[in-house]
């Protein structure tokens, strides 16, 4: 796993709190390196290896007791691991499988699509130009597919919210002027993290379509 969910305003969180009283960023930095270690892994660690090669001595052997008797790591049959971060690893790669689903059929799709292009021409040149004048216009699942990993679990509902169709069958994100795919899937995730973060934000957002409206907003 390249990154883990990271929030902004964690050091608000009572037992980082606990931990920066005792150890100072000292022990900020052993827990975060440990949560990097594990997330890199997408597994739990043998405690033993992880103390060595995060070189804890004795100092920072005292400061590991505490991350653990505070509950921000867990240990288990001699193997280090953190609950919320094994829980988004196991979505992680449940997101991943479905991504990488989407993209073989995508390909499928695509071979498909030039095999009877290919069939097309050899029986009718005028229907090839038509078919080629269909073709053309763009879908936007083709356009996310390089960028399903950066989506996740939020693939669905960015994909849902911008084809949606007008009265004269045109999807919202036609009707932008301006499209910049990976500006909109960047601000699509950062209104994401701020709804989440905000969750106190229900009467204004309660529906899911102003859910949606409300990641969209620049």
């Amino acid at each position: 796993m390249k990154y883990y969910l990271h929030d902004s305003n964690s050091f608000n969180d009572e037992k980082i709190t606990e931990l920066y009283l005792e150890y100072g960023y000292e022990g900020l930095g052993l827990f975060y390196t440990i949560l990097e270690k594990l997330a890199l892994q997408e597994k739990p660690i043998k405690t033993k290896v992880l103390k060595h090669q995060l070189n804890v001595g004795k100092k920072l052997d005292k400061c590991w007791t505490f991350i653990e008797e505070i509950d921000l790591i867990s240990s288990n049959n001699g193997e280090t691991f953190n609950k919320q971060l094994l829980n988004f690893s196991k979505k992680y790669q449940i997101s991943k499988e479905k991504n990488a689903k989407r993209i073989l059929e995508w390909r499928d799709n695509q071979a498909v699509t030039e095999n009877v292009t290919r069939s097309e021409s050899v029986r009718n040149t005028d229907k090839v130009k038509l078919s080629k004048v269909k073709e053309s216009k763009v879908k936007l699942s083709d356009i996310l597919t390089p960028h399903i990993f950066l989506l996740g679990d939020e693939y669905d509902n960015f994909l849902s919210y911008w084809t949606e169709q007008n009265k004269s069958g045109k999807e919202r994100w036609m009707l932008e002027k301006f499209f910049n795919i990976e500006r909109r899937i960047n601000t699509w995730i950062t209104n994401k993290t701020k709804f989440n973060n905000n969750g106190n934000n229900t009467e204004k957002h309660g529906t899911s379509a102003a859910r949606m409206e409300a990641l969209r907003k620049w």
